[in-house]
């Protein structure tokens, strides 16, 4: 019995070995540098040191590309749209896929995103393949997508919500895990304000900054936070509070859809830009500053129509800083409300919005209250560390099977 239990623990350790010398093939669908590129990102790094030698099908360049190479990660050329910006049929993309995986003969698969776990799904299936799929969206599937992902060994949702919503669509439960992203505590932590925003852009030092930062996209809200800006500025000292020119809005981010409705919405937030609120509602565009950029900031405001869990938030939380967002899909699970760690108002609601801002913006030991409860709740339940360890045990889970 003795030599049998030692036999069995001499396979296991040759089985943990084999995991941890396996080779793992990420595959993400965009160029640019979001939210679910940057929870990647942030992974590598102790990935590596459990063991795995990642590397990334994906856009040969660009923003991620570069950010992969300078991490010293392989970068498989993967093209997902073609050079007008149309998607390529997926039909084409699996072949190519496929043919990738029986070249490089990765032993997991790990999709970055929910269009590309769709994407791999079939395919991993038909070739045996460990696989894994991220769930970061909270969007409308067809039975098609569902069976799509189901061919996956196992399906990582970034929250609760988003797990709930897809399984009421028909997503296998027994395979799909919570998996909330993690944010580095040191990279985002507590600052004091510098000023060089201020002086970056010519604003007065007493100058309060609101920011959001997010891709300039309908689901972002970044409409209804300019309908409650122009509602402070007209109510100044009434029933809105104070909402002198001293505010300033910062917009943090740039717009990636090429759809006619994505132009029209970015159309508008300059045309808000350049109107009534001209010279207080400045729209930055992409910034890799963000870690410092938030302790800059008076508030930051995330008006998301919808939300799986927002990066920002989590960052946001990490370095202190007060803030506002709907209370749509995941983001009560980063604050809850017995954590009293941000203020919640309902979505679309620019009214709603506005008096929060107007409340908080005048109350400065409510901010340091609220900076505080947040950083409490990311030390507590969203370091990087443990979601990366999180991620490896998935990993080693799958790769076993």
């Amino acid at each position: 019995m003795e030599s049998r239990r030692r036999r069995l623990s001499t396979h296991h350790a040759r089985l943990l070995d084999s995991v941890a010398m396996a080779q793992l093939l990420l595959l993400c669908e965009y160029a640019s540098l979001n939210g679910g590129e940057q929870s990647m990102l942030s992974t590598l790094e102790g990935v590596r040191a459990a063991g795995f030698a990642p590397a990334v099908a994906a856009p040969a360049a660009g923003p991620l590309a570069d950010a992969l190479r300078d991490r010293r990660v392989e970068v498989l050329p993967f093209e997902t749209h073609d050079r007008s910006g149309r998607r390529r049929p997926q039909d084409a993309l699996r072949r190519e896929l496929a043919r990738l995986i029986r070249q490089r003969r990765p032993d997991l698969l790990h999709a970055n995103s929910l269009s590309m776990g769709r994407l791999s799904g079939p395919v991993a299936a038909e070739l045996g393949l460990p696989s894994l799929a991220h769930l970061r969206d909270i969007i409308r599937l067809s039975r098609r997508a569902i069976g799509d992902l189901n061919c996956h060994t196992r399906l990582l949702a970034v929250s609760a919500a988003t797990r709930d919503y897809h399984l009421n669509a028909g997503l296998a439960a027994a395979k799909t895990h919570v998996l909330p992203n993690g944010v580095d505590l040191q990279r985002f932590r507590p600052r004091a304000p510098s000023g060089y925003l201020h002086q970056e852009f010519g604003l007065p030092s007493a100058a309060r900054l609101i920011g959001t930062i997010g891709q300039l996209a309908l689901r972002k809200g970044q409409d209804v936070l300019a309908k409650a800006a122009s509602l402070l500025g007209r109510q100044s000292g009434g029933e809105l509070g104070d909402a002198s020119d001293e505010v300033h809005y910062l917009l943090v981010g740039e717009r990636y859809s090429d759809k006619d409705e994505s132009r029209r919405f970015e159309a508008d937030l300059r045309a808000a830009a350049a109107g009534a609120m001209a010279g207080r509602f400045h729209l930055l565009g992409y910034r890799r500053d963000v870690a410092e950029l938030l302790g800059e900031l008076t508030l930051l405001v995330h008006p998301a129509r919808q939300e799986p869990l927002g990066r920002v938030l989590l960052e946001a939380a990490a370095s202190g800083v007060a803030a506002i967002a709907t209370d749509v899909g995941g983001t009560r699970e980063i604050f809850p409300p017995e954590s009293q760690s941000a203020r919640l108002v309902p979505p679309g609601d620019a009214p709603a919005l506005a008096r929060a801002i107007a409340e908080l913006t005048a109350d400065a030991p409510e901010r340091r209250r609220l900076a505080a409860a947040a950083r409490r709740r990311a030390e507590s339940a969203f370091d990087l560390r443990t979601a990366t360890a999180g991620l490896v045990t998935h990993y080693q889970a799958v790769a076993r099977r």
